[in-house]
This record gives C-alpha cells, sequence and structure tokens, in this order.
C-alpha cells in the first residue's frame, strides 16, 4: 500500500516517460512530484493525467521567484490545475503573493529555504551572509511561515530544529536530500534516512534516484514506505 509521506521525484525527460514509470510504481507511490525539468516535456499535462485519471497527489516544483504582481499571476494560473503543493522561494514578498495568487484553492504553498545541494562554500560563492546553515534555514523558514507559508522545504537535518519554531505550528515541513541507508548520495549534500527523518517532524519526504533507478522500482518505493512505518520512524529523537 502506498503513504503519502512517501513523494516520488517524477525527475524523468517527459511525460510519456513518466507515465510509464507512474504505471510500473502502481499503488506503491500516491503523491508525484514534477520539477521545472520536465516543464517543457509535458509536465503540466502529465500533473493533470495522474490527478485526473489515477487519482494521485501532485507537487509541482517550480521554485517560483519574481516581482510580487508576477507571483501572484503565474499562482493564479497554476491554481487552475487542482494541484497540492507548488514551492516558492521564502522570500516574504514571494510568499504574500503566492498566497493571494492561489485565492481559494487548497494548494498549499511550500517556501524554498536553502536548497539541500548547497554547503556553506556555495553560499558564501553566492554572496550569501555569512553564518551557519541551520542558522539561517531557521531564519528564512520563520519569515517565510510568518509571511503565510503552508508549509517550508528544508533538509531533514534541520527538520527537528523548524519544528520547534512557534511559527511551524501546525504547518508543513517536506525535505528532499532523503535517502534509504546505503544509497548513493548524489548531489545532495545534506541529507538523513527516512525512518529518521520522520522521527524529526518531518510530513512528507521526496525521494528520486533510489526509486527511480533501482532494479525494481516498486519495491524499492514500497521498502522506503516500510521505513516509514517502522519502529525507528514512530521514535522521537
Amino acid at each position: 500500500m502506498s503513504d503519502d509521506r512517501l513523494i516520488f521525484a517524477l525527475d524523468v525527460p517527459n511525460a510519456l516517460e513518466g507515465l510509464h514509470l507512474a504505471e510500473r510504481l502502481g499503488d506503491a507511490v500516491s503523491f508525484y512530484k514534477i520539477g521545472l525539468g520536465m516543464l517543457t516535456g509535458g509536465g503540466l499535462a502529465l500533473a493533470n493525467e495522474l490527478k485526473s485519471e489515477l487519482g494521485k497527489k501532485i507537487f509541482l516544483d517550480m521554485k517560483l521567484f519574481d516581482i510580487g504582481n508576477t507571483i501572484e499571476a503565474a499562482v493564479r494560473g497554476l491554481s487552475q490545475f487542482d494541484l497540492d503543493f507548488l514551492t516558492v522561494h521564502g522570500d516574504p514578498h514571494v510568499v504574500r503573493a503566492a498566497q493571494e495568487g492561489k485565492g481559494g484553492s487548497d494548494m498549499k504553498i511550500l517556501a524554498v529555504t536553502i536548497l539541500t545541494s548547497l554547503d556553506r562554500d556555495d553560499l558564501d560563492a553566492s554572496l550569501i551572509k555569512p553564518g551557519n546553515i541551520q542558522d539561517l534555514v531557521l531564519e528564512r523558514a520563520a519569515r517565510a511561515l510568518d509571511a503565510g507559508a503552508d508549509g517550508v522545504i528544508a533538509s531533514p537535518q534541520e527538520a527537528k530544529l523548524i519544528r520547534a519554531l512557534p511559527e511551524a505550528e501546525g504547518k508543513l515541513i517536506v525535505t528532499p536530500g532523503v535517502r534509504p541507508a546505503g544509497a548513493d548520495l548524489g548531489d545532495q549534500k545534506r541529507i538523513a534516512t527516512p525512518a529518521k527523518a520522520i522521527a524529526d517532524g518531518v510530513d512528507h519526504i521526496v525521494v528520486g534516484r533510489p526509486i527511480r533507478n533501482a532494479q525494481d522500482p516498486k519495491a524499492a518505493a514500497e521498502a522506503i514506505v516500510a521505513e516509514l512505518n517502522s519502529p525507528q520512524a514512530r521514535q522521537a529523537n
């Protein structure tokens, strides 16, 4: 059986490959992330088909960033697709504009704090202010939630600290950078296992390559779901 806490990152070149993979996964996965790389390959059409034909939940990972009016207009247009989650950058003006744009839609606006593929050297190269990454993530998360975000995207290593923020009460924490034990790290630098992420207060984990590159993707997804329901995941650390 599937578990909505597992979101599979459907990072394939086009909608046809995405639909084929979704059919292989069957009832093992109920929640799919469609990212920017799929946008020109029929990503919105795939999102609609997965939602309306297969009854799946959809997380559209666009990480939108622009002036307020443009964000509001973009989110208003995307809200017509019956999406479940949409990402924007966590800057307060972006979050506020996204909330205006979604109107009465049930779509959740998730704010990006600091990408899990980045470390302090990367932030220095981008002229981001000095400081510990965890401290910066917490500050960005608090500001985004205060601006009205329905949740945040953050590394599992910061999840427990974010969950403790007063602003995080009743909000979602969604984490990429989750890898089953022994899996290849890929381009992620701040990671945790599925069980550890859930134990630390994460609501949804995003997993891509460990499922997509597995010899049996469905079995890989089922193994992760089993870990989400293990005693280790239920034990707060």
